[in-house]
């Protein structure tokens, strides 16, 4: 019998070893799917998927929203009920001077109050800024997000570039320390080797550190956890229309998250200032009351006629004779708006000025790019003739490594313009309010 229960007991964790195996399995193939090749929209998208910081500014706006509506709910009809008792000696009154009840339904609605309406509409107008924030934090994670995946690329083919250049300087050291034990080359030859050589290692150290970052980064980003290898490849930016200066500030002005916002608080300081005003103007509120009383207050002692159901229902009008507030507040809301408008007068120029500035420095990145570009291609020529040269015996193998080693340099130096541009189109989209557009 105990033979048997050993039978089954080894069934059963063999079964949950055949289990777990086909668990792992599929963690397995879910995370080599993950580590494939990821492109610059894929992780764009599933950046803004997972991002906190989205999800925050979302729940922020419904929390303005929700204001909003707090400050609307005075205009919408308000009933409150309850019960409790009062003893009272003499005259029947409670402290708030209304008659003691049994159970009391009254009923509110503010019909006209300009005050209270023109804090609704300021409400409304900032849950829309922060409608506009949700954007700004969508455009941050685009450009952060695109920011780390090029970089990253780059990165990677710099280090791929720097390891070929680094084997290029040891040819070249070996070379010239055989060339110098016979008697052939300088000792300063050789220091000058070694030091070609120890650039280049402390270079690719470097790289290897911003490396880990930026992958750190890029996980964190896109929600992966640490045991997923991250995948990119070098890529462009999604091509846009080309478009003039004149009409790169139309569209920034149009699409500028600061100018909306701006423009929003405008007018939410117009709402408030116009709602000040209007105090001194009646407010209207509809009024109901219902009252169930009863004969234990001896409302028989001082009224003629006792009637336990008691309803009264009306307008109230509150006429505004003298309020020293309401001129304080409309000459604080008035000069608050003055200062509003201003602030979108400003807001406007520095739009424009930044689209300028922006457009320039993409036109300048872009040169610098192309005359890194022209440099690379003429060291690959270079090293296409020397490796000729070579192969026909008239350079030496210094010679042949040294230009290697120089075309080397020069991609990276191709690759850091390249990167320049690219973080430089970002930066213009995100001004030109034109990020989510590309990424779609």
């Amino acid at each position: 019998m105990r033979w048997q229960c050993r039978i089954r007991r080894s069934g059963l964790a063999f079964g949950m070893f055949f289990l777990a195996s086909i668990v792992f399995g599929w963690v397995n193939a879910a995370f080599a799917q993950d580590s494939q090749p990821l492109s610059l929209k894929d992780a764009v998208a599933l950046a803004l998927k997972n991002s906190r910081e989205l999800a925050l500014s979302r729940v922020q706006y419904t929390v303005a929203q929700n204001e909003a509506r707090l400050a609307h709910s005075a205009f919408l009809p308000n009933v409150f009920t309850g019960a409790g008792y009062v003893y009272s000696n003499g005259f029947p009154a409670t402290p708030g001077g209304s008659a003691p009840s049994i159970v009391k339904v009254v009923y509110t609605e503010n019909v006209y109050n300009p005050e209270l309406h023109g804090e609704q509409r300021a409400d409304e107008d900032r849950a829309r800024n922060q409608q506009l924030e949700i954007e700004r934090v969508r455009d941050s994670v685009i450009v952060r997000t695109a920011s780390a995946y090029l970089e990253l690329a780059k990165v990677r083919h710099g280090l791929e570039l720097l390891r070929a250049e680094e084997a290029s300087a040891q040819k070249i050291l070996d070379y010239t320390r055989e060339r110098a034990g016979a008697g052939l080359e300088l000792p300063i030859e050789v220091t000058r080797g070694e030091l070609t050589a120890a650039k280049i290692n402390y270079h690719i150290l470097q790289l290897s550190d911003r490396n880990d970052i930026l992958t750190g980064q890029l996980r964190d980003q896109l929600g992966y956890p640490d045991s997923v290898t991250i995948q990119v490849s070098p890529e462009d930016l999604p091509a846009t229309a080309e478009e003039s200066a004149a009409a790169l500030e139309n569209v920034a002005l149009e699409n500028s998250i600061d100018l909306k916002e701006q423009e929003n608080e405008r007018s939410a300081r117009q709402h408030l200032f116009t709602g000040a005003k209007r105090a001194y103007w009646p407010t209207v509120q509809l009024i109901g009351e219902y009252d169930l009383l009863s004969e234990i207050n001896h409302y028989s002692e001082f009224f003629r006629g006792f009637k336990p159901n008691n309803v009264n229902i009306g307008v109230e009008i509150t006429i505004p004779l003298f309020a020293a507030k309401t001129a304080a507040t409309v000459a604080l809301a008035k000069s608050e708006l003055r200062a509003q408008e201003l602030s979108v007068g400003g807001k406007r120029n520095d739009v424009r000025l930044d689209v300028r500035q922006k457009a320039r420095d993409a036109h300048e990145l872009e040169a610098a790019r192309e005359v890194a570009r022209l440099d690379l291609k003429l060291s690959q020529e270079t090293l296409a003739e020397i490796q000729e040269r070579f192969d026909q015996g008239r350079a030496s193998l210094r010679d042949l490594e040294q230009v290697r080693v120089e075309e080397s340099e020069k991609w990276v130096t191709f690759l850091d313009a390249d990167f320049a541009r690219q973080k430089g189109q970002l930066s213009l989209l995100q001004t030109t309010g034109q990020l989510a557009k590309v990424f779609q």
